[in-house]
């Protein structure tokens, strides 16, 4: 009588068994965890090279004594310490004093800019999502001044602002008589008035289209709900549009700020090198500073001083939004 042996058993390993642990599992994991960290190495190379070295340098030219006779040798030039950055916090001196007066400018043209382009955004989005024929091509027409390149759009409008054969004046003056004379735009305290023009014009069409696209996330029955409890357009806009669009608003509000507090080529390419006083946004006064007086000590710390306003500014709108959201969700 034979006896056969049972077959062996050839079914895999639980994955719970110490077996299944070890060994070929290993490798797939780390290449799991370092695959973000090896997709982001390009961008972490470029942020270094084209932002973190220009300002390292930039910071270390605010502590020397940097002007015209160095800028072969810039490295050469002797250590000042921080007189550059008294001199630009000395606001009895001439340098404080314009300093001071091109930060006011700015402070009150961002205001100004980021609010108009938020309610002008706002109300068209709003006004936009209903269907009406023709609503395609409104929206794209609506998105044209910020689809243009600034430069092109820019000098487009300093043309229009021309004193003599400007269509602003023609429109204004011989066409509607709302003024005497020709104004002048471009010079005298005309020029804010024409640089916040500009600027809300090209800057409206993407509050529009951030805007447009935080209303898609909104459900329509909420609003039918309130307009079948008798809550009108006003209504149903205060109590369903903007709490829903907070989190969209708050991002939106922060960059406009951001850009328009930053913003060089509009007043460069509508006024050149040196802005009237009253439209001396604090960007284009860092360049002046810089590359027309060739003083690149003093106007690097200039541009550090923003830097550390705008980190604080920054700071303090995110902690005071976060802890607001959080106040509103409980």
């Amino acid at each position: 009588m034979t006896t056969t042996a049972p077959p062996a058993d050839t079914r895999p390993a639980p994955e719970h068994s110490p077996g299944a642990a070890r060994g070929p599992r290993r490798p797939g994991r780390i290449r799991r965890i370092g695959l973000p960290y090896l997709l982001l190495l390009p961008a972490l190379l470029l942020e270094l090279l084209v932002h973190l070295v220009p300002m390292a340098i930039g910071v270390t030219m605010s502590f020397k004594e940097l002007t015209q006779f160095y800028i072969r040798e810039w490295g050469a030039a002797p250590w000042s310490g921080s007189d550059n950055y008294r001199l630009a916090v000395d606001f009895h001196g001439a340098v404080g004093e314009a300093l001071l007066h091109s930060f006011l400018v700015t402070v009150v043209f961002t205001l100004l800019s980021v609010s108009l382009c938020w309610l002008i955004g706002t109300a068209a989005a709003v006004y936009m999502q209903d269907a009406f024929r023709g609503r395609g091509l409104l929206r794209t027409v609506f998105l044209v001044p910020y689809a243009l390149p600034v430069y092109a759009a820019v000098i487009t409008w300093a043309f229009m602002f021309q004193h003599d054969n400007g269509l602003v004046n023609h429109v204004l003056h011989d066409q509607l008589h709302l003024t005497d004379k020709p104004s002048f735009w471009l010079i005298g305290d005309n020029s804010f008035y024409a640089l916040l023009t500009v600027s809300v014009w090209k800057g409206w069409p993407f509050a529009f289209l951030i805007v447009m696209a935080g209303l898609q996330n909104i459900p329509r029955e909420l609003y039918e709900a309130a307009a079948l409890d008798g809550a009108g357009m006003w209504q149903q806009i205060r109590r369903i549009t903007l709490p829903s669009l907070r989190p969209v608003n708050q991002v939106l509000v922060l960059v406009l700020f951001l850009w328009t507090f930053n913003d060089f080529n509009t007043p460069y390419v509508l006024f050149g090198k040196s802005a009237p006083a009253a439209a001396d946004l604090i960007s284009i006064h860092i360049y002046q500073s810089s590359f027309v007086t060739w003083n690149f000590g003093t106007g690097s710390a200039m541009s550090v001083l923003l830097l550390l306003f705008l980190l604080v500014v920054t700071g303090a709108y995110l902690l005071l939004t976060s802890r607001g959201r959080r106040t509103a969700d409980v």
